[in-house]
């Protein structure tokens, strides 16, 4: 059995509670606060809410549930003649450097200075318990050129971030992502914010009420749990 396939270690109940649906603003914006211990974050996850560090505020963390929600439907990627081609030149792989993939996607230069050491953290100690993958695309020399990360719970895989270095490797990597999904039954693909660059490549995007339909197929039902609040 390989990393993608083998059941995530248990996290334990989260010391925190997110405050349920029915209590979110029209906003993005959830709330602040919390930690990034992995109870705290697959139990957001669950429920539809991630967490994002603020560039301007790097101490504060935020957790996010953007309305509309950008997905990537499985049968709707936009694989063109060129993306073909293209895969032809990388070696896929599949969590051999994950933390590699996410300095690559904190690069600055890309927009990913959120991606500060405390989150390379946090998901690094998800991707040792088996809750967070890296999808790498190498070139023929060996070199890593590309790649996505994210959390997948049971249906559901949570795209983060991903990155590029030659030219088409992140979509490559998507490539492989869709197929891994696929193949393993998976029905919910999560981008947070949909962009000109993801519509692109098939993304859509849906209500916040939608989404969480989907979610709730994905992954099921989480009863409610007694917690402390994050303001």
């Amino acid at each position: 059995m390989n990393s993608w396939d083998a059941p995530p270690q248990p996290v334990g109940k989260p010391q925190w509670r997110f405050p349920p649906p029915s209590e979110w603003p029209e906003s993005d914006l959830l709330s602040v606060g919390a930690d990034l211990q992995p109870a705290t974050v697959i139990d957001a996850y669950r429920r539809g809410v991630f967490p994002m560090g603020i560039p301007e505020e790097p101490d504060l963390l935020s957790w996010w549930s953007p309305d509309p929600r950008g997905i990537l439907p499985l049968d709707g990627l936009r694989v063109t003649r060129s993306m073909r081609q293209s895969a032809k030149r990388f070696e896929v792989r599949v969590d051999t450097c994950f933390t590699r993939v996410m300095r690559g996607c904190a690069d600055p230069s890309r927009g990913g200075n959120w991606i500060t050491g405390v989150f390379i953290d946090a998901y690094t100690r998800l991707h040792e318990l088996g809750w967070a993958h890296s999808v790498e695309v190498f070139d023929r020399s060996g070199q890593l050129a590309g790649g996505l990360y994210g959390v997948r719970i049971e249906g559901l895989f949570a795209g983060e971030s991903m990155f590029h270095l030659a030219r088409d490797a992140s979509k490559v990597a998507l490539m492989a992502l869709v197929d891994l999904m696929r193949s393993s039954g998976m029905t919910l693909l999560d981008v947070q914010w949909n962009s000109e660059h993801l519509a692109s490549l098939g993304a859509i995007s849906i209500p916040r009420r939608v989404y969480l339909a989907h979610l709730a197929n994905a992954v099921g039902t989480i009863a409610p749990a007694h917690q402390r609040s994050a303001e």
